[in-house]
């Protein structure tokens, strides 16, 4: 793969830089406050990066760079293909014994093998911080994202968000751990479940109400609704597959391969 996902980063709006490590007090909750408005007295304050930040998937096969830029030149698409190509398929298996609990705690810090694991910080935090812009935290914390603002992947908006909205943002595991359990994860040893769930790689913060409508769909069944990321969310989708070596279905590949036609 040239690149082997590349080396460069793309970036269509440079996030501001975040440093992940000597985190506490890990927490799950987010809301906005936005870039530009001021914070409160308890809270303290990261440096407000530019709207937007969305890195190219090809160059970002840790998951460690922020959002999901589209895939729109010639060569890079043809990479994409190439990647697409890679991916495994085998029928849908039962559903039968899945639980979330099989991959272990949510949003655990104890994922071995990943980047930004084992930083002191949950995962949720960790996708928040790394996605989001004007993020601010619990007073004491540098873990827990109380206020920031989302530019959105799946719906092309920009999402303020506040605590008191939770839900309004939600983290996406790309490829959905009971769609992981069907093709195979059943079979892993917890601790690769674990690693699965907590992969940045895998994870995306998004608008709550459209990650809902998702469920555990495929990419057969089910698209982010800004046709601009089309491919850009097929690739990601790919790059876990391949690191897990993790199959979809004829279906599912088919639909990944037009995506990026």
């Amino acid at each position: 793969m040239g690149r082997g996902w590349g080396r460069r980063t793309a970036v269509l709006a440079a996030a501001a830089a975040i440093a992940l490590t000597g985190c506490s007090n890990p927490g799950d909750t987010v809301g906005p406050g936005g870039a530009g408005s001021p914070a409160p007295a308890e809270e303290s304050v990261a440096s407000a990066g530019p709207t937007g930040p969305a890195a190219l998937p090809l160059d970002n096969g840790d998951g460690t760079a922020p959002g999901l830029a589209p895939v729109s030149a010639d060569a890079d698409r043809a990479e994409a293909r190439a990647l697409i190509d890679q991916v495994r398929t085998a029928a849908r298996g039962a559903r039968t014994g899945y639980e979330r609990d099989e991959y272990g705690p949510a949003w655990t810090d104890s994922a071995t093998g990943v980047a930004l694991g084992k930083n002191g910080c949950g995962t949720r935090d960790d996708i928040l911080r790394r996605d989001g812009t004007g993020v601010r935290f619990k007073s004491g914390s540098t873990c827990v994202v109380t206020a920031m603002s989302l530019a959105d992947p799946y719906t092309g908006r920009s999402i303020p968000f506040e605590k008191s909205k939770a839900t309004a943002v939600q983290i996406d595991h790309v490829v959905a751990l009971s769609a992981s359990w069907q093709m195979g994860a059943a079979r892993w040893p917890e601790d690769k479940r674990v690693q699965f769930a907590n992969d940045p790689l895998n994870l995306l913060a998004v608008d709550g109400p459209t990650n809902s409508g998702k469920g555990d769909a495929t990419p057969a069944e089910w698209l982010p609704p800004n046709p601009a990321i089309r491919c850009a969310y097929v690739v990601r989708y790919a790059q876990v597959s391949v690191k897990y070596d993790l199959p979809v279905t004829d279906a599912d590949k088919t639909a990944m391969s037009q995506q990026c036609a």
